[in-house]
This record gives C-alpha cells, sequence and structure tokens, in this order.
C-alpha cells in the first residue's frame, strides 16, 4: 500500500492553529517541550471549535461516487481506487487528528477524544441536540447510579429526571461542561445520561488520582446529589450500537499518535549520529509501525465501508496491534537512546510516562481471549487429518 504523506486540509487546519496557539502561549520560551495546565486549556478549546468538522466514525469516504475495486479490470487502477478510498475515509482522518494530538501531549488527546466520542455517540442515539462546549464519556462500571424519571415521558427521545450516587474515573471532570455517562437501569440494562457539569450538587473527588503518568487529566470520582439528567436513547443502545467499536478504534488511534512521535527521536538522534545499533533498533520500530499503521487503513476503510457492521474483531485486533507496538517502541528507543531523553527531554519524558498509563485502557488477556473466541467463530477452517487446512481465515 502507497503510504499516505500529504495530510488533509482539515488536518492542516488544526496544526496551524495549534501551532499559533502554542507560539503565543510560550510567549519569550522558545522550548516546544513547555506545556501547562493553561496550554492545554488552550489547545482543547481550539480543538473543540473543530468539533463539527470532524466526521463520525463510519461517515464514509469524501468521494462522492465510491467504485468497487473488484469492478475495475485493471489492476494498476484497482489499486489506484482503494488508494483513493483510503486516502478519503473521513473514518481514517479522524484517527489522523487524534494521532497528531497524542503526539503533542496525551491528556489533551485523552480529553478531546472522549469529547468527540460523546458527540458521535449522541448522534448514533438519535440525540441531536448537543449543547455547545466541552464533552465527556464516562462508561466506567463502579457503584450504583440511580435515575429518578420526572413524570410519565415514555416515548420521548430525551427523557428528564434526577441522579443520585456515585460515578468513577471521570477523566477531565473539573473542567467538562456536559457529562455522557452510563448506568443499570432496575433492569440491569446499560443506560446513559446527560448531566450539566455547571450544577449545584455534584462534588468532584481527585483524591484517589496518585498517577504520575497521565497525572494531568485530574482523573475524578464523581458524587451526584439529587442531579438534573436527561436520560438518552433505549436501554442498552450504548453497548449494541455498531459505533461502541468504532470508537475503541479511535482510542487506539491516540495509542499510535504517541508510540510514533517517540520514535520519531529514534530517526532524529540516527541522523544526527548514526551507528549500527540505532538502525538495528530503528529497523525493528519501523517494522512494527509500518504494519500497524497499514492495518489501521484497512479497519478504517472497513468502517467507512461498512459503517452498519461493529468489525468488533478486527478492531479489537487493531487494539492489540496498537499495543503491543506501543509497548515495542517504549522499549526498544529507550534501549537505543539510553536515559537521556527521559531525563532531559520533557516532551518525551511526559510521552514516556503517559503512554503506559493510556494503553491500560485495553484489558490485556482478555481482550486477547475475546480475539480468540472472535476468530473461532469467524473461522470456517475445516481439517482432513493432520495437514490438510482449507478455507482458513488467514490464507492469503
Amino acid at each position: 500500500m502507497v503510504p499516505l504523506t500529504t495530510p488533509h486540509p482539515l488536518l492542516q487546519n488544526i496544526q496551524i492553529a495549534i501551532n499559533r496557539v502554542m507560539s503565543s502561549s510560550r510567549g519569550s520560551h522558545s522550548s516546544r517541550e513547555l506545556m501547562t495546565d493553561k496550554l492545554r486549556q488552550d489547545i482543547l478549546n481550539t480543538l473543540v471549535s473543530y468539533s463539527d468538522k470532524i466526521a463520525h466514525p463510519g461517515a464514509g469516504f469524501d468521494n462522492a461516487a465510491f467504485v468497487d475495486a473488484s469492478e475495475v479490470e485493471n489492476e494498476v487502477d484497482s489499486q489506484s481506487v482503494i488508494h483513493s478510498h483510503i486516502t478519503n475515509s473521513r473514518t481514517l482522518l479522524r484517527w489522523q487528528i487524534l494521532a497528531y494530538v497524542a503526539s503533542l501531549d496525551l491528556t489533551v488527546a485523552k480529553w478531546f477524544e472522549s469529547h468527540l466520542d460523546a458527540l458521535s455517540i449522541l448522534a448514533e442515539v438519535g440525540y441531536d441536540k448537543a449543547a455547545q462546549g466541552l464533552w465527556a464519556v464516562w462508561a466506567a462500571e463502579g457503584p450504583p447510579l440511580r435515575f429518578k424519571l420526572e413524570g410519565n415521558q415514555q416515548g420521548t427521545i430525551s427523557q428528564q429526571g434526577a441522579m443520585t450516587g456515585t460515578k468513577a474515573w471521570c477523566s477531565g471532570a473539573h473542567i467538562v461542561d456536559y457529562g455522557l455517562m452510563t448506568y443499570r437501569d432496575d433492569n440491569g440494562a446499560s443506560q446513559l445520561a446527560i448531566v450539566n457539569m455547571q450544577q449545584q450538587g455534584i462534588a468532584i473527588d481527585s483524591s484517589e488520582w496518585q498517577a504520575v503518568g497521565m497525572q494531568a487529566t485530574n482523573t475524578a470520582t464523581l458524587q451526584l446529589n439529587t442531579v438534573a439528567a436527561s436520560r438518552v436513547g433505549l436501554p442498552n443502545a450504548y453497548l449494541d450500537r455498531a459505533g461502541f467499536w468504532h470508537g475503541a478504534a479511535g482510542v487506539a488511534a491516540c495509542w499510535y499518535g504517541a508510540a510514533s512521535r517517540l520514535a520519531a527521536y529514534l530517526v532524529a538522534s540516527y541522523q544526527q549520529k548514526p551507528n549500527a545499533y540505532k538502525a538495528m533498533y530503528l529497523g525493528e520500530i519501523s517494522t512494527a509501525l509500518a504494519i500497524t499503521q497499514q492495518y489501521a487503513y484497512h479497519v478504517a476503510y472497513l468502517i467507512d465501508n461498512q459503517p452498519q457492521l461493529n468489525h468488533e474483531l478486527a478492531i479489537r485486533q487493531l487494539r492489540a496491534q496498537v499495543e503491543a507496538m506501543a509497548r515495542q517502541v517504549l522499549d526498544t528507543v529507550g534501549q537505543a537512546l539510553g536515559a537521556a531523553p527521559f531525563c532531559r527531554d520533557a516532551h518525551f519524558a511526559r510521552l514516556a510516562a503517559d503512554l503506559p498509563v493510556f494503553i491500560r485502557q485495553s484489558h490485556g488477556a482478555f481482550d486477547l481471549q475475546q480475539i480468540g473466541e472472535l476468530t473461532a467463530k469467524s473461522s470456517n477452517t475445516l481439517y482432513d487429518g493432520l495437514t490438510d487446512a482449507r478455507g482458513t481465515i488467514w490464507a492469503l
């Protein structure tokens, strides 16, 4: 597959806007490594202003007329068609934006990915009244939340009521305008509720957040005491929708962006002072990144080509591959460059500390177990004797 080398105009505009914010914020400070809470907020505000220009996952391709590459007789033209569709993939553009933000700062990426995910979820469940401001999705299971409906509002898209209880693992709770949070109703079904964070009755407790990596996310536990809330969507819509998995791939795009930026430090070091050992290490991670990149292109194409499908197996595999690649990059770049960038380069040190925490948003062995079970279900492998295998899902 031909690599994508020309950034999309939207990505270029975002990069220009953020560079302007960073230059303005630093003033007389020339160091690109400086990252303050104010600068994070300024970058985030700039990104949020582009929210309505960033397509939801599965939004299709920019080109109006879709041509099936299998129907093109010429092989070269067929490859051009496929490359054109991937280049114009709106899902891939979304991931490229997230990867770029992650290469700057994973805290900002965490907040912005959650914001975009909230808007996409609301659109998918049929709620098109998302207010302006910063959103977050808080979906970790934990202590029970109770939603009390006001009167009889059956059959409406949004049902008003009051929320009481505890919600843990709420990243950015101190800066968010609206939280889209999950809870279980009396029947055990997953439900979604919107809570305006600018109201009385919400206590934000960050005392348990002792993280060093991702420390700046200030992840908190919320205590809600009869606060106004709006229930949206049907029971279990959050979990059952195809976009649940499409959104999960966006998190992996953040991991990828941070890992690729760390790898770039090794490229720069080798260019400045080449030696055989650096070249060997660079060869390892270049291969891992290229394979992961190509699979990300493939999965983005799947999502945009068939948005009605959740593509769970492919997305779980993508997340597992990105995690493995990110861990390899962290280890290999460290071996190649030694302690210096961890100790003397603030940007490198911050990414290297944040990324191991962020990738733990995967679920390790459980994810691999699920991949194995889904693989077995989707495989039509038939074994005759010890050597004859027909119809394997991995056949070239």
